[in-house]
């Protein structure tokens, strides 16, 4: 057998029906449509619709909320860090902080700053600024000698 012997079981593959093509092909005129009707025309929007009663959708109740207060950090993991200082993106013996790794590609997105997780691992020490950082990731920074200051973004401190 060659690869370009290989083909469908007969009767596998049906192929579609055109309609519309003449009352001899037994699809003509009304193409398997009925007569009239909001059904029989294009557009048709009876989807969800169950016939006056409370549709699906509507019957099963609403789930979750957006929480208006939530912060927008970029999520920086102290693997990538470590990455970025190893292909020289980043300079460890400066701070680290947002723009700088904006600049290594790191810290995109984020309107309310940067926070520092404890993925991966770091093996050189740094010293960070940041608006965020979790347990882990600070006790990892501390543990080979680095620091991790939290700054409060500007218009957090103007509005209070």
């Amino acid at each position: 057998m060659k690869l370009n012997d290989i083909r469908d079981n007969d009767g596998a593959r049906k192929g579609r029906i055109r309609v519309g093509r003449g009352i001899g092909s037994g699809k003509g005129k009304t193409a398997g449509r009925g007569q009239k009707g909001a059904k029989a025309r294009s557009g048709v929007s009876v989807n969800g619709f169950e016939g006056g009663q409370m549709p699906l959708h509507m019957r099963l109740p609403k789930r979750g909320f957006n929480n208006i207060f939530a912060k927008d950090y970029a999520e920086v993991n102290l693997g990538m860090v470590q990455k970025a200082i190893d292909a020289g993106k980043l300079d460890a013996s400066a701070v680290i902080d947002h723009a700088a790794l904006k600049q290594a590609g790191l810290g995109r997105g984020g309107s309310d700053g940067v926070r520092l997780l404890a993925k991966g691992a770091l093996t050189t020490k740094a010293s960070f600024k940041v608006a965020g950082v979790s347990k882990g990731a600070a006790a990892a920074v501390e543990a080979l000698g680095g620091s991790v200051e939290l700054v409060v973004k500007a218009s957090a401190e103007a509005a209070a």
